[in-house]
């Protein structure tokens, strides 16, 4: 059974091999008789004959013209030593830990999609590095600074200081359709520039690597040769649009295998315009918790239809509880967009930010129903999250901000207060330090500065409870006494 692997830093995922391009040319003959059935009929058999050759109206060179210059080699640096190190701390260190450890590098690809240098690449592949070199088709190196990450999207946003660069211009993945050909462009094996072809095979796959519960998965499979160094390199349509950007494979072996996938431009572009706009991804959630409705459920539930995501309940407050989703409801298209299963359904609403507002179409009773939901943020508002700067909680001792995505996809979790630094207090008594996550403060979700205070004003006992996880994933509960 084939195996999902992520690239990650180190062995980042790619594309290229050669291409064989072949359809079908099916020709009909004229079949033969054979013994009489009934009533003297003739049942007829068709012969069918097969040949190949190859695709006489598909011409993949301008696609690859356009793309060759605009996908970049990139190559992280993690574990950088300061200029000085080996001057003040180089013997000392050698004398006690043997020799020291080297820069770790790792490379991958991306696509340049504006002539003022942005580029948007795999959060896996820039993830923890201290330093990115970008090289380009015509071998030129530029230092890359990181604008912005998402982790649940496996998606990062990097900048040259550059102008007037090739760029590739945004498709539209909505339209894809199986069996329609792309291009994969990237840099795999560390080579550079290198064009493979293939097919659309399946839309919208949930591939499992990402982890945490805000993960987005609903990738684009293909059959376009990918491999590690081709993270973050460019899937392009025909005309030479970017479609999509290459994230993973399906692999036993670590190298292409016969499957790999692609996020959608379309859920790159709404992730870009956040990184670039806001620094950080304004999230649209329905409000809902869903599942996937499979044979047993559906028999289970007494439902009589497989397609769709069920309504096992609706968040209090959100916008499907205002808009009057009930728990059960069958969730069938966003939009008009068919969402037949759950990574449908995330990736759809992930194009969506919060105060848009969506028709959701639905079988309630084998009703058909739309209704018009108001998208909210995970705080339950229609507002711009905006990074939080720290602040100082008297009643705890310590300096706290909201948890940063990659904190909360790392650990499964989606939401809390990662402590910044401790003073005397509540905290540094029960031995809490740097970095834990506060998830609960009597028993109260928080999330933010207005939060926490809220969760601290209604404690109605003498007892404080704080609950948490440190960044290895252990999770603790302390109760103090103020």
């Amino acid at each position: 059974m084939k195996t999902i692997i992520k690239s990650f830093v180190g062995a980042v995922t790619g594309t290229i091999l050669v291409l064989l391009i072949a359809f079908f040319v099916i020709k009909q003959h004229k079949p033969e008789q054979t013994a009489p059935i009934v009533k003297n009929q003739i049942q007829k058999i068709p012969e069918v004959k097969t040949s190949y050759l190859l695709p006489q109206n598909t011409d993949f060179t301008v696609a690859a013209a356009k793309s060759v210059n605009a996908v970049v080699h990139i190559k992280t640096i993690i574990g950088i030593k300061p200029q000085n190190y080996d001057n003040f701390f180089g013997s000392l260190r050698d004398y006690l830990y043997g020799q020291p450890q080297q820069a770790l590098i790792a490379f991958g690809s991306g696509v340049v999609i504006s002539p003022n240098g942005y580029i948007v690449t795999n959060n896996h592949v820039v993830d923890g590095a201290d330093k990115i070199i970008v090289t380009f088709n015509n071998k030129r190196e530029m230092e890359a600074n990181i604008i912005g990450t998402s982790p649940s999207t496996d998606l990062a946003l990097i900048k040259v200081d550059a102008k007037d660069l090739p760029y590739l211009t945004y498709g539209n993945s909505d339209n894809l359709k199986v069996g329609q050909w792309v291009l994969a462009v990237g840099n795999p094996f560390n080579l550079t520039s290198t064009v493979t072809a293939g097919i659309i095979s399946a839309k919208a796959r949930d591939i499992h690597i990402l982890g945490g519960k805000t993960a987005i998965e609903s990738y684009i499979q293909t059959d376009a040769a990918v491999n590690p160094g081709n993270s973050g390199g460019a899937l392009v349509n025909t005309a030479g649009q970017l479609i999509g950007i290459n994230a993973a494979i399906a692999s036993q072996t670590g190298a292409y295998e016969g499957y790999s996938f692609a996020i959608p431009v379309n859920l790159v572009r709404k992730v870009v315009n956040d990184l670039m706009n806001y620094g950080q991804i304004q999230r649209a959630y329905l409000g809902v918790q869903i599942r996937d409705i499979d044979a047993d459920f559906a028999k289970k539930m007494h439902l009589h239809d497989l397609n769709g995501v069920y309504v096992a309940m609706v968040v209090e407050g959100s916008g499907a509880d205002k808009a009057g989703i009930k728990k059960g409801d069958i969730i069938t298209a966003i939009d008009n967009h068919p969402a037949k299963d759950l990574s449908e359904l995330l990736g759809i609403i992930g194009q969506y930010s919060p105060g848009n507002v969506v028709r959701v179409s639905l079988l309630r009773d084998r009703k058909r129903k739309i209704i018009r939901v108001t998208l909210k943020n995970k705080n339950g508002t229609t507002g711009l999250i905006k990074a939080q700067k720290a602040f100082y909680s008297d009643v705890l001792g310590a300096m706290l901000k909201t948890a940063p995505e990659n904190d909360l996809t790392n650990l499964n979790i989606d939401h809390g207060l990662k402590v910044v630094s401790v003073r005397k207090g509540i905290l540094q008594r029960g031995g809490i330090s740097k970095g834990f996550i506060i998830t609960e403060v009597n028993n109260r979700e928080v999330n933010n500065k207005e939060q926490i205070k809220r969760a601290l004003s209604k404690n109605n006992s003498n007892v404080m409870k704080v609950s948490g996880i440190y960044p290895n994933g252990m999770r603790i509960s302390f109760e103090f006494v103020p």
